[in-house]
């Protein structure tokens, strides 16, 4: 018996398919597998969040490693002063204007209340509180006593970590440089030419005296 031409189980019949739309579904389909990808991938190599709440933060400080939980937020002044108790450096205008927070990082002046302490990390933070070594004085800070370069004091950390950066820098200052060095630091009490007197003095006696960083 012949088979009937009428087909009782017609096939489906499938979506006409252009060479365009072949192209173009396939370009989308690359597209969104490579955002997919690339989305992972930034995901995988972004650094933690930090905050709001207090997170473990690990600083060098005068050659000693310390943790504390700080908020992200804080400075690096406020650390030392509020969370370590280091009070020898001093807070004044808080805005970087007066350079009574002077610290070193890696040897070099900052201004400890515009850096935030979380960026401190990996860096050697010197304080004034560790520029002498036990119970021997940094040059400059000698130099400060003997030549009465201070009155209230405030100012008097800042103004001696950038005089001994100058110091071990350049043990063959000049008075400009000197000048210079302090061009950012304010004193009330206008100690500027003591200040001056003293950093020479330190420099003239070859006063470079690593401290503890």
């Amino acid at each position: 018996m012949a088979p009937s031409d009428d087909d009782s189980n017609p096939k489906p019949s499938l979506p006409r398919l252009s060479r365009r739309d072949f192209f173009t579904g396939a370009g989308a389909s690359a597209l969104t597998a490579t955002l997919v990808q690339s989305t992972a991938q930034a995901a995988a190599s972004a650094p933690p969040v930090l905050g709001p709440d207090p997170s473990a933060l690990s600083l060098t400080i005068n050659g000693r490693a310390v943790t504390v939980q700080a908020d992200p937020g804080t400075t690096l002044a406020e650390l030392l002063r509020n969370h370590l108790g280091m009070t020898g450096t001093k807070i004044g205008c808080d805005r970087g204007a007066c350079s009574a927070c002077t610290v070193w990082l890696d040897g070099e002046v900052a201004a400890s209340c515009m850096t935030l302490a979380f960026d401190a990390r990996g860096r050697k933070v010197t304080t004034i509180e560790g520029l002498a070594r036990g119970d021997e004085l940094h040059p400059v800070q000698r130099a400060f006593v003997e030549n009465d370069a201070l009155q209230c004091g405030f100012c008097t950390p800042g103004m001696v970590m950038s005089c001994a950066a100058l110091v071990e820098r350049n043990p063959k200052c000049t008075l400009e440089d000197v000048k210079q060095a302090v061009s950012g630091h304010l004193c009330r009490c206008g100690t500027y030419p003591n200040v001056f007197k003293a950093t020479l003095a330190a420099a003239k006696a070859g006063g470079k005296t690593k401290g503890n960083s």
